[in-house]
């Protein structure tokens, strides 16, 4: 299917996987807007997309409902109704072990995974129920499969919530062609890295999975006609082991 005309909001959109999603909508004839809460971050991003394709940087904190809400009706307003939609924001902390989570960061990492999904879904999906047509695709994890103390309790949790809450919508809403993929990446070398309480060298980014790798996955789902839908991609690095 084509993407021309096809209006995109990439949350997170400011690097890593959702500047390599937003470029790769962008060269498919889409139009995109990204989506942050850094405004720098977010205007860097736009200059280097806009040789691709038009391009919309809005600032948003999915944590928020109405800077949600606030941020689909610029984009409807500029661009149309979304027809597709990418929960690419994400974050993850240094103390993951369950003795270490706190009331706050459970919250922190709840609100940004799995409530600012369900409120960025929740904005868009009365258009895409409209037009009878839609695509949501959620940047999950391994971890959202398998849960893991590497990738910490409160994020584990946080993606296999993420997976539940759509998986249901897309069940819901088959017969209005709203269809649902959660994408599972493995180890990926963005900034999130960062956050892992030990450092990661330099040889195991080498072997990880590239923002761009994801953002192939991503057109690949997008770009299905509308009678395919595929509920579930798991892309990870060769030399890991997956279970």
């Amino acid at each position: 299917m084509s993407l021309n005309h096809r209006v995109a909001l990439v949350t997170g959109g400011g690097s890593g996987v959702g500047l390599a999603v937003a470029e790769q909508l962008l060269r498919a004839g889409a139009k995109v807007a990204i989506a942050g809460r850094n405004p720098a971050k977010l205007d860097a991003g736009r200059e280097s997309l806009q040789q691709f394709g038009p391009v919309l940087a809005v600032p948003m904190d999915v944590s928020d409902p109405a800077s949600v809400e606030a941020g689909v009706a610029r984009v409807v307003e500029q661009f149309g109704t979304i027809g597709l939609l990418v929960n690419n924001a994400g974050v993850n902390i240094k103390e993951r072990a369950f003795r270490e989570l706190t009331p706050q960061s459970w919250q922190q990492l709840l609100r940004t995974n799995l409530d600012g999904a369900f409120y960025c879904t929740r904005a868009v999906l009365p258009g895409m129920l409209q037009q009878r047509d839609g695509v949501i695709i959620n940047i999950n994890s391994v971890s959202g499969k398998r849960a893991n103390p590497l990738a910490g309790a409160a994020y584990a949790a946080s993606k296999f919530g993420m997976a539940a809450m759509l998986t249901c919508l897309g069940v819901e809403e088959r017969e209005q062609n709203i269809r649902i993929c959660n994408i599972y990446p493995g180890e990926i070398d963005t900034a999130i890295l960062d956050a892992r309480p030990t450092p990661v060298t330099a040889e195991q980014r080498k072997v990880i999975l590239r923002p761009a790798d994801v953002a192939a996955a991503v057109l690949f789902v997008a770009s299905q006609p509308d009678h395919v839908s595929i509920p579930e991609l798991i892309i990870k690095p060769t030399a890991h082991v997956y279970f």
